[in-house]
């Protein structure tokens, strides 16, 4: 165990995304009241009379509502309409209809919203078993993380590619409560993310006709088509996640009234069904995919970290960190008596190197075949020293340099 001096200055810690905008209560001067009143509308509020032209009065949603209730001007242009704001977003802050804050979350950042509803069966009093909640959330996630890919590029089946790239897009999109693993809204920021989530709302489209084209007349056509939209083997199977185990589930994207309807989709949007019947087309199509997605040529510039053959002489197996060429974190592959010297001379002196071949789909693009061409490529000396320590780091190392240096 190591102690920090006393003394030492604390190291700043990077602040959570959602400690910095979201928790920050939206300043009356920056709201549009029109934006406001459509999003309390979304969320359910019912507007109860009020002066016409002037203001409305807004009751929340469900029993017990009591007579909590909002006054919300309908424009700026009378004296006391920023104090009425003032006065709706702090009773908003207090109240404790969960409506009510995410109407607060979608006001403190323009954020498009994406939900997904579960038909599950309940037990007693309307409760669900604990792990019903974390499998919306798993495919929440996952479906998520396929709208993302297909930002990137447009593929039926990504495996490892791009998927530290769409992970990162990721870190700004804020998740509600799940309530009680039946129901699940996104919040996904308008400046940041709302090409994942058109990408989201046109692959939804898209996977519901192929799944009705299929249903109707046997052909698989329609999924091949609908690559275009952003459906993958990771879409379905995201799509597997959420209805399985349910009656029925539906997802829906509403887009944010401060930044209005993006070109070429629908308003309002409705949210699209899916049902376990549905379910053995969509593994149908995963399957399909799978089989489809051809492999792919790459140049790759790597760090070599680990090498391992049979014997002192002939090929053996390389495993890379991948540096630039494809967007994968790693890449094995398999050198002749030659190319493997290289690797391991490379290495051995802190250089990276480069290497032609194919990216193989099977495995989820892990693989390097028919490589070719490996030479060292020169860097200058403080990018070979990160190189060298950050090789260094790993636990494999001391393996690495054993059958390296017996290779020679």
């Amino acid at each position: 165990m190591t102690h920090r001096p006393l003394e030492e200055p604390l190291r700043p810690v990077r602040p959570h995304p959602a400690d910095v905008v979201w928790n920050r209560s939206p300043d009356p001067a920056d709201v549009d009241p029109a934006v406001l009143s459509a999003l309390l509308h979304r969320h359910g509020w019912q507007r109860r009379g009020g002066a016409a032209g002037r203001y409305g009065r807004w009751t929340p949603p469900g029993p017990g509502a009591g007579g909590t209730s909002l006054l919300v001007p309908e424009s700026l242009a009378f004296p006391d309409s920023e104090d009425l704001l003032g006065e709706a977003l702090l009773a908003l802050s207090r109240s404790g209809t969960p409506s009510a804050r995410e109407v607060l979350v979608s006001l403190a950042v323009p954020s498009d919203e994406i939900r997904w509803w579960r038909d599950v069966p309940t037990g007693p009093v309307g409760a669900v078993p604990w792990t019903v909640e974390e499998q919306l959330r798993s495919a929440a996630r996952r479906m998520l993380l396929a709208g993302a890919l297909a930002t990137r590029a447009r593929a039926g089946y990504y495996g490892a590619r791009y998927r530290r790239t769409a992970a990162a897009s990721l870190e700004h999109v804020l998740v509600g409560s799940a309530a009680g693993g039946r129901r699940l809204t996104a919040f996904v920021p308008v400046g940041t993310g709302r090409p994942l989530a058109v990408r989201l709302h046109q692959a939804l489209y898209a996977a519901r006709e192929a799944v009705d084209y299929q249903r109707a007349t046997g052909g698989m056509d329609a999924f091949d088509g609908a690559v275009e939209a952003g459906v993958s083997r990771e879409f379905t199977e995201a799509l597997i996640a959420l209805v399985r185990g349910t009656e029925g589930a539906r997802v829906g994207v509403e887009w944010a009234p401060a930044a209005g309807v993006p070109e070429g989709c629908a308003a309002p949007a409705e949210a699209v069904e899916f049902s376990p019947g549905d379910l053995p087309v969509l593994r149908e199509a995963g399957a399909r995919y799978l089989r489809a997605e051809p492999s792919v040529p790459v140049r790759i510039t790597g760090a070599v970290v680990r090498m391992r053959r049979s014997g002192p002489r002939g090929e053996g197996s390389v495993r890379m960190r991948v540096i630039a060429g494809a967007e994968i974190p790693h890449v094995r592959l398999t050198l002749d008596e030659e190319s493997y010297r290289i690797a391991g001379h490379a290495h051995l002196v802190g250089l990276p190197v480069r290497v032609h071949g194919r990216l193989e789909s099977r495995g989820g693009f892990r693989r390097l075949t028919d490589a070719s061409g490996v030479e060292p490529v020169q860097v200058d000396e403080a990018e070979r020293d990160r190189l060298m320590k950050s090789l260094q780091e790993t636990a494999e190392i001391t393996a690495f340099f054993e059958e390296a240096c017996g290779g020679d």
